[in-house]
């Protein structure tokens, strides 16, 4: 039996919607990481789920209960279902000890000798057991993340989400937060994180939610969502691509357009001149000098792509016509040209459209 089960979710917002149309279940033991490019809803989602939002429409189902249910007691549910947010949420006149135990001894009804007990412990699992009676402004914002999330633990809930919790860090304090999420996860906590953190999603996830397009426009393993994403939104942003297309509708197409719009590309995202006058060749014999002179090959389609991910570029070419390959079918000249820029290439053809692509060699 799933732990959540979100059908239908909807959120809406005097000018937009970020949660369109939400389904999906989470089972116990899930590390779910959801990721996808910013305004996307992925907070509103997680928010939605432990009703700090209220949904628009649609229905969150926990451990058995409709929590969207306006009879629901969301107190209740709220101590199985932690938080740890951005931005901490400490409470600035409590010492460290102090706001591990304040739930744990108001609404679990510990006492204050359990409370400090078990506190202790955690803070000791999260490496803060010295700062036990510093104040938060005294803590890095590492360590005041990490309190945070010793104090959603404390509650001992059936699960946690976890709301960008390295985003308001120093770059130098992110992985010692990361460090105790991923304890967290080998110990079977059920978590849902959104982060921008890839590696840590890579790693630590059982399953990818990547959000786009008002819901979660494509889930699957870690291997399947960073080795293979199957839809194109997946796949630009896990490789963090930049793409300049351009489409030639006759032999007299604006060239000067082109290589213009090709130098800035390549100034706007740091390629070196010798990627760019590669790029530059490769257009000039593949499309130029092959392509645009033969028969009902239009409209010709050019797609120069980089990836910020790992550094690499490619130039890819749809055209139309018959079969043709300006490697193997091609003028000699071109075809040695092209060769010596690219580490690789393909043809395909496919129900009368040809696809040629290169992938241009390191500029290293």
């Amino acid at each position: 039996m799933s732990m959540i089960k979100v059908e239908h979710l909807r959120k809406e917002y005097p000018n937009v919607i970020p949660l369109k149309d939400v389904n999906c279940e989470i089972n116990k033991g899930d590390v779910i990481s959801i990721i996808g490019p910013s305004g996307t809803g992925k907070s509103t989602f997680l928010r939605c789920l432990n009703q700090l939002e209220k949904p628009t429409s649609g229905t969150v189902t926990f451990d058995g209960e409709v929590i969207t249910d306006p009879k629901c007691k969301m107190e209740k549910v709220r101590q199985k279902m932690g938080m740890v947010f951005q931005s901490f949420n400490l409470f600035a006149n409590l010492t460290i000890i102090e706001n591990v135990t304040n739930a744990p001894i108001k609404l679990l009804g510990k006492s204050k000798e359990e409370a400090y007990k078990e506190g202790m412990e955690l803070l000791k699992r999260v490496g803060l057991a010295e700062k036990a009676n510093n104040f938060p402004d005294e803590l890095s914002g590492g360590q005041k993340q990490r309190v945070a999330i010793a104090r959603a633990i404390a509650m001992k809930p059936d699960m946690i989400l976890f709301d960008e919790p390295t985003s308001a860090l120093d770059p130098t304090m992110v992985g010692e937060v990361l460090q105790v999420i991923r304890a967290l996860a080998k110990d079977g906590m059920t978590m849902m994180i959104v982060t921008h953190e890839m590696k840590f999603a890579r790693d630590v996830s059982t399953r990818i939610f990547y959000m786009d397009e008002g819901g979660i426009y494509e889930e699957g393993t870690p291997e399947e969502i960073f080795g293979s994403p199957k839809k194109e939104k997946t796949r630009i942003f896990i490789k963090r691509l930049k793409q300049l297309p351009f489409t030639i509708e006759s032999a007299d197409f604006d060239y000067i357009s082109y290589i213009s719009q090709l130098e800035t590309f390549g100034k706007d995202n740091a390629l070196s001149d010798k990627t760019v006058r590669a790029l530059h060749l490769l257009f000039e014999e593949v499309v130029k000098q092959e392509l645009s002179s033969r028969e009902n090959t239009f409209p010709i389609n050019v797609v120069t792509e980089y990836s910020e991910a790992d550094g690499s570029t490619s130039f890819e070419v749809t055209y139309g016509g018959e079969d043709f390959d300006p490697i193997k079918n091609g003028n000699d000249i071109s075809a040695a040209i092209v060769k010596n820029a690219s580490s690789g290439y393909e043809h395909t053809y496919q129900d009368g459209l040809n696809k040629f692509k290169s992938i241009l060699r390191s500029s290293e």
